[in-house]
């Protein structure tokens, strides 16, 4: 590595962060920002699963469960026309999916899915378009490793996606350097390298580096992020110059697929080929039918992870952003994102439809556990819907008392632990169940509402301002109910298309609670 960044020489131990560098606050920030050693961590438990070893699939199914978001979105994926191929086989759990794609497939799609939603400022247009050529780079290396006799091929997908990660993380510290210094490029006065030493203080690679070496991501990935300086490449003599020549291969071919506006498409094509044409067997023909697969699969993990990234939460991003940004600017103003002034995204609808077939995919089979079941219907609702807080509960027949079972997002550990109830108070919890009817509170202000508010809810919600409930009954006997809420009113409240869709969703689990 060279000398532009050490992390034993960049330590930062001054409080006056005014002292600091641009490069010393970037540094920082891979280090310190809430985000990023958690990001760090769950990349670098993924990536160091070997491929040869026999419990590594049962070690990543256990990662990836841990997380529902990320289930939901591997299944969906895996189900997919693009990656599940010919195959008529439907992908209902993890392990099938590690089964049906491989390990490698599936531990890149994690990574990347994993890089998407961690990574903080998602908000910012170019946060989004380096997400989304890392993804497209991961995808060009997994078509070439295809195509290889190496072994553990896959894993130059990895080192693909990552190899932008310099360039990711200046678009997320501070969005206005991030275009100073592309723009340097686009004129063509500068190099990347030259252009990022010029406004940065250190290059793009220095910090992509630097960060890997902080999250303990192996040396052999690592360095197969290197360029080599041979304008024309030969046949790779081993498996690590093989993987650093696709690695640059699979970065141009991301530009040309995701249209940079740093190289023309003809400069790109000609690129290409002139420099990997012989060592990766790549002529004209091939190279536009690899295109074209990579394309394809770029579009599909678009979709099913759904990179609407402007959708994310701007509230707490842009506060990180502004901690640390170096011109006083802040980042683009939540309502340029496809959100109501509740949280609510615009595409709702389009949300809540994408669970119901991912959960109608999930329970085709009948080999899905109904906790799974509960917890995706339960993300479904939280994310499709813009919610802060959601938990399930199930009714105990003995004391007919609610007890929260499940729950994610804002304090849930310490909710789900004081959510309990029980129907024989009259407010809004027990008339909702007591009727059968799915409620949705704009505004838990307002007098009314707050008059049928038991107390328990006033003191374990202070900041609610707006909830639905919605109960779980058969045959007039209630099973349960799923509550969720934000701390803003939402005046636009739930559309009878939403709603109806919810029910659909209600009416899975119900049906599987019935069954079990």
């Amino acid at each position: 590595m060279n000398t532009q960044v050490n992390p034993r020489n960049d330590t930062i131990a001054s409080a006056d962060q005014e002292s600091l560098s641009v490069k010393d606050k970037i540094i920082e920030m891979i280090c310190t920002n809430p985000d990023l050693p958690t990001l760090g961590a769950s990349i670098s438990n993924i990536v160091q699963l070997s491929s040869a070893e026999e419990d590594s699939a049962d070690q990543l199914t256990s990662m990836i469960l841990a997380d529902v978001a990320l289930t939901q979105k591997i299944i969906r994926l895996a189900n997919s026309v693009t990656f599940r191929g010919a195959s008529n086989q439907v992908v209902t759990n993890i392990s099938r999916a590690i089964q049906l794609l491989g390990l490698d497939t599936i531990k890149s799609c994690a990574l990347a899915m994993i890089l998407v939603d961690g990574m903080p400022g998602k908000q910012t247009q170019y946060v989004k378009k380096e997400l989304k050529f890392a993804l497209t780079a991961s995808l060009a290396a997994r078509q070439m490793a295809k195509r290889s006799a190496f072994p553990n091929a896959e894993e130059v997908a990895i080192a693909a996606l990552f190899k932008n990660m310099g360039r990711l993380l200046v678009a997320a510290f501070d969005h206005t350097l991030y275009k100073e210094t592309m723009d340097l490029v686009k004129q063509r006065t500068h190099t990347q390298t030259q252009a990022s030493l010029k406004v940065i203080g250190c290059s793009f690679d220095d910090l992509t580096e630097f960060a890997l070496q902080t999250w303990h991501i192996p040396e052999f990935i690592i360095s197969a992020m290197k360029l080599i300086t041979a304008k024309r490449l030969t046949p790779p003599k081993n498996r690590q110059e093989w993987m650093r020549q696709v690695t640059e291969f699979s970065e141009i071919s991301a530009q040309l697929i995701c249209h940079s506006e740093e190289s023309s498409e003809s400069e790109l094509n000609e690129l290409i080929l002139q420099r990997f044409g012989s060592s990766l067997n790549i002529d004209e023909a091939k190279f536009a039918e690899l295109i074209a697969q990579i394309t394809e699969e770029a579009s599909a993990v678009s979709n099913q992870i759904n990179l609407q990234l402007s959708a994310a939460s701007s509230s707490t991003t842009s506060a990180e952003s502004d901690s640390i940004n170096r011109h006083g600017t802040t980042e683009e103003s939540s309502a340029s994102t496809p959100h109501h002034a509740s949280g609510k995204p615009h595409d709702a609808a389009d949300q809540l439809n994408s669970g119901v077939n991912t959960i109608t995919t999930m329970t085709a089979s009948k080999q899905y556990k109904i906790n799974e079941l509960i917890l995706l219907v339960l993300k479904t609702l939280h994310s499709s819907l813009g919610f802060s807080f959601g938990t399930f509960c199930l009714k105990d027949a003995a004391n007919s008392q609610y007890r929260a079972r499940f729950s994610l997002g804002d304090y849930s550990e310490e909710h789900q632990r004081q959510f309990i109830f029980s129907e024989s108070s009259p407010d809004i919890f027990s008339l909702s169940i007591k009727k059968n009817v799915d409620l949705s509170i704009a505004d838990s202000r307002d007098d009314k509402v707050q008059h049928m508010l038991p107390s328990w809810h006033r003191t374990l919600f202070t900041h609610t301002r707006s909830f639905i409930i919605l109960p779980l009954v058969v045959n007039d006997k209630p099973i349960g109910i799923y509550y969720l809420d934000r701390a803003q009113p939402a005046p636009e409240g739930i559309s009878s298309e939403e709603m109806k869709i919810i029910k659909t969703l209600k009416n899975k689990v119900l049906t599987a609670l019935l069954a079990h």
